[in-house]
């Protein structure tokens, strides 16, 4: 032990997988975090392996990803681990955020935690789009197009910033070659915002489910919570591999099985799952420009509510009004999802244009309302 101490990695390992003081009280919702840092791994490692046999060239680009499923030694498993791993990584981090919005954790002194958290979330957005461009088949292509073209809306410089990312007139070999940079770049800069994270988290403490757990309640690590975590990633793993192994061929879009053509435009340009929520936010309105800052506004609120929001009532058994409108907005958050990948028709639009108002009232208005009452409660009881 005292030759761990001595160790400044082996001591910080120590401290933060060992004698860690966690609440008693903690659900399995709390093993969410490192189930997500568990596929954060996987991405690397599967891609890692991935980028040997890759060529950025939007020529041989297509045909390369053919060359790993086909000819590759286990390549259709390590590209099928990694395109569902994308998947199960995004939906793990919602939950994630989910459970941090339904226990209040984005309120002071917790705020940090949640600041860094959606910077993780950023990061993994532009990552996961690189990502999906690199097969270069029909979906892709079209998609870097529709979605780099937003830059253009911007003011004085979006144009040239645009000519900047394509390297080029249009989505081209430019293009290609910087995604790939980026997107072999970009898991690594997550992985450190990740320690940060987690620094971040170790500096006031996880939180609880309920007021009642007090400092001396609480329980280290190792042996009480290890074993909850090595049961939940057992779980992960079975999960993780059935889908890559028996579903695969469902989670890609059919039309990303054809090689990338600029002369045919695929009928119904739809992204990845995990995007659809922002994609159906971006076309709720008819103005591109509005679209586009609605789009970056529905990530921006996440940053700027923590800071209207004041702490209230801690047990999220006791908050009702909060309860009531968070099961709304998760019902909300999951609508949107579905509406992303339906044609701009009605009654889709109109019901997107709902739900797309709903998700910011709810950070702009409801949350700051509701914490506004519950300290208001608080002051009379006292």
């Amino acid at each position: 032990m005292r030759k761990i101490k001595i160790i400044p990695l082996l001591n910080t390992i120590y401290k933060t997988a060992i004698i860690y003081p966690v609440s008693g009280n903690i659900t399995f919702s709390w093993n969410l975090g490192v189930s997500a840092g568990i596929m954060l791994v996987s991405q690397i490692v599967t891609g890692l392996f991935l980028a040997m046999h890759y060529i950025p060239e939007s020529d041989m680009a297509f045909d390369s990803v053919r060359h790993i499923v086909v000819d590759v030694n286990n390549g259709l498993i390590i590209r099928s681990l990694h395109a569902n791993g994308s998947s199960l990584f995004f939906f793990i981090t919602y939950l994630h955020l989910f459970r941090g919005l339904y226990y209040g954790s984005y309120t002071s002194p917790r705020r940090h935690v949640w600041l860094s958290g959606v910077i993780i979330l950023l990061l993994m957005i532009v990552t996961a789009f690189l990502g999906y461009v690199l097969p270069w088949g029909q979906m892709s292509y079209w998609a870097a197009t529709v979605i780099t073209n937003i830059i253009a809306i911007v003011p004085i410089v979006g144009k040239d910033s645009l000519m900047v990312v394509w390297g080029n007139y249009s989505v081209s070999n430019a293009t290609l070659q910087r995604f790939f940079a980026l997107h072999f770049l970009l898991p690594f800069v997550i992985l450190f915002a990740v320690g940060g994270h987690i620094i971040a988290l170790h500096e006031n403490g996880s939180s609880n489910p309920s007021i009642g757990v007090r400092h001396f309640d609480n329980l280290t690590f190792h042996p009480f919570f290890i074993f909850k975590d090595i049961f939940t990633t057992m779980i992960l793993l079975y999960t993780y591999n059935y889908y890559a192994m028996e579903h695969s061929p469902e989670i890609i879009d059919p039309d990303n099985y054809v090689k990338a053509n600029p002369l045919s435009t695929p009928a119904h340009i739809v992204p990845e799952w995990y995007f659809k929520m922002f994609y159906a936010i971006l076309r709720s309105v008819p103005n591109k420009e509005f679209g586009a800052f609605l789009l970056l506004s529905s990530i921006l609120v996440l940053f700027i509510f923590p800071y209207i929001t004041k702490s209230g009532l801690k047990d999220s058994s006791q908050r009702f009004y909060h309860q009531l409108y968070f099961w709304l907005f998760f019902s909300d958050f999951w609508l949107l999802t579905w509406l992303g990948g339906k044609p701009i028709d009605e009654p889709f639009v109109s019901l997107g244009q709902a739900c797309t108002g709903y998700y910011f009232i709810y950070f702009l208005i409801i949350l700051p309302w509701i914490s506004r009452r519950e300290r208001r409660f608080l002051r009379l009881s006292n």
